[in-house]
């Protein structure tokens, strides 16, 4: 990969906003044993469904490894817009490990190569070798004849980082500022890097995300723009709940912050389950862990949030977990983006697997 000597923002190129027109969805086919009970079995199913409804409306990138390329044709046989790549990755969580892109004024879209770790190195990841998700991005920049930067001096992920298009970002000091990402990065330091690289003006910075995420709570699990200016909150106005403090904490920061243009930003609270969502003793026993890979333990809550939704071409995929406020989530998002149809996506195979709908996918925008 012949990567850019610059960074974007000197040369014009700007973080998007999700909801900003898609020339396709990046997916990994689900295979790892420790992610995905019984080597994927339920996830393909998932995978497959989320697959085919974004295909209606934009292209998908679905990378695998080369002995899985022939069950990915037969799965997508005369879907075209369904593309398999031959990319060897160590899991399947496309929003970490593919690029971020950005775009200019003219449409041309670059990718960004973030360093990645499995969300903390040896301080605190979750498997013990990343050396194949660490190159994903730029061999998918590569097939896709898209220019990149090279950012591998800066552990980062997909998930840490939410635009609003227009120079704001949000993330959470439990990620960012983590010890097994940048140690050797201020905040200062990191929220330069975000400033120069996605071309934002503004970073807010909440306090914490969803109990319980492996990742150190990522933002996009927590709170997501829906447009310029308003964003979605993971909510529960049950004060017992270990949610409360950290989503409290966040409100407050948020109600007392301006965005990139000055404008103060209209927040929607989007309940989290009701119920509780745990891993059974089932589910459990379907995983084969490797040595060094983050072991769960039956009964452990998972980080279960409606925020973890996707903006696709005229569609929003939203997690369902069988839940009263599936239909709650749903109803306040249909609100929010009265343009795209609600496709809910019972999501517990993936949730078992340590992330959502919005960790296993990652939009590369429309070029003109």
């Amino acid at each position: 990969m012949n990567y850019f000597k610059s960074i974007p923002t000197e040369d014009g190129y700007r973080m998007p906003g999700e909801y900003e027109k898609h020339k396709g969805t990046m997916l990994i086919w689900p295979v790892r044993p420790g992610s995905w009970v019984g080597a994927g079995k339920d996830a393909k199913k998932t995978f497959t469904e989320i697959a085919n409804a974004l295909s209606e409306h934009e292209e998908v990138y679905l990378l695998c490894g080369e002995e899985y390329l022939e069950e990915v044709k037969s799965v997508f046989e005369g879907n075209s817009n369904v593309i398999p790549m031959v990319i060897d990755t160590d899991d399947a969580w496309s929003r970490d490990v593919g690029p971020t892109c950005v775009v200019n004024d003219e449409g041309d879209v670059r990718g960004i190569d973030w360093s990645f770790n499995a969300w903390g190195g040896t301080y605190d990841g979750l498997y013990a070798s990343w050396d194949k998700d660490d190159a994903a991005a730029a061999a998918l920049c590569e097939r896709l004849g898209m220019d990149c930067y090279n950012a591998k001096h800066l552990v980062l992920e997909g998930g840490s980082i939410h635009s609003d298009g227009e120079g704001t970002v949000l993330v959470t000091e439990s990620c960012l500022l983590s010890p097994g990402r940048n140690p050797h990065m201020s905040k200062a330091d990191i929220e330069n890097e975000l400033k120069k690289y996605l071309n934002a003006q503004k970073v807010i910075w909440l306090p914490r995300g969803i109990e319980g995420d492996e990742t150190n709570e990522h933002v996009d699990n927590v709170c997501a723009f829906v447009r310029p200016g308003e964003v979605v909150l993971a909510w529960t106005d049950d004060e017992s709940d270990i949610q409360w403090g950290p989503s409290n904490e966040s409100l407050k920061v948020l109600l007392n912050e301006t965005d990139a243009k000055g404008r103060k930003l209209t927040v929607h609270k989007l309940p989290i389950p009701k119920s509780p969502v745990c891993i059974t003793e089932e589910e459990l026993a379907g995983l084969e862990f490797e040595e060094g890979e983050d072991v769960r333990e039956a009964g452990e809550r998972l980080a279960a949030s409606y925020v973890n939704f996707y903006i696709a071409n005229g569609i929003i995929l939203l997690p369902q977990f069988g839940d009263v406020n599936d239909t709650v989530a749903a109803k306040i998002l249909g609100d929010l983006f009265p343009d795209r149809k609600i496709v809910g996506i019972q999501a517990r195979s993936i949730i078992v697997g340590g992330g959502n709908i919005h960790c296993i996918t990652q939009q590369i925008p429309a070029g003109k």
